[in-house]
């Protein structure tokens, strides 16, 4: 479980920093372990990448790259949606954020980099207003 969220109209951000990692099974460290702790993980002909706590990847002694912070949108959005990631990558893009996107079945969660998180919130949040989609949040205990 990702600790410690902080809330915003437009999102939920973590508090813990989040990390990309690849091919752990390949380094000499139990796989298991590595898989049990995944946030997500994506399987690609390359290799296995994980994203996981970047203290998680410390104390499994991983090389990690791409620590980042992960907003998840407090919206239900279709899988089918057409043009919503998109619509949100190109905002971020025009205030030089990079963004790499996860859709789950109930949520988009957005990895932006660490120390932008702030910036993106508030970036979504004037997105969503603009839209006529904020609504209000209650932090989560």
């Amino acid at each position: 479980m990702i600790p410690g969220p902080a809330s915003h109209p437009s999102g939920m951000c973590s508090a813990a920093v989040i990390p990309f990692t690849c091919n752990p099974a390949s380094l000499d460290v139990n796989a298991a372990a590595v898989l049990h702790h995944a946030v997500a993980k994506g399987i690609e002909p390359e290799g296995t990448t994980v994203i996981l706590l970047k203290a998680d990847a410390e104390h499994l002694g991983l090389t990690y790259e791409f620590p980042c912070r992960m907003i998840t949108l407090n919206i239900h959005s279709s899988l089918e949606a057409v043009g919503f990631i998109a619509r949100i990558a190109t905002e971020l893009a025009k205030h030089g954020m990079g963004v790499n996107p996860v859709s789950g079945f109930y949520h988009d969660h957005l990895f932006v980099p660490d120390g932008r998180e702030r910036d993106a919130l508030d970036i979504l949040g004037r997105l969503a207003k603009a839209h006529g989609k904020v609504r209000q949040y209650q932090d989560a205990e």
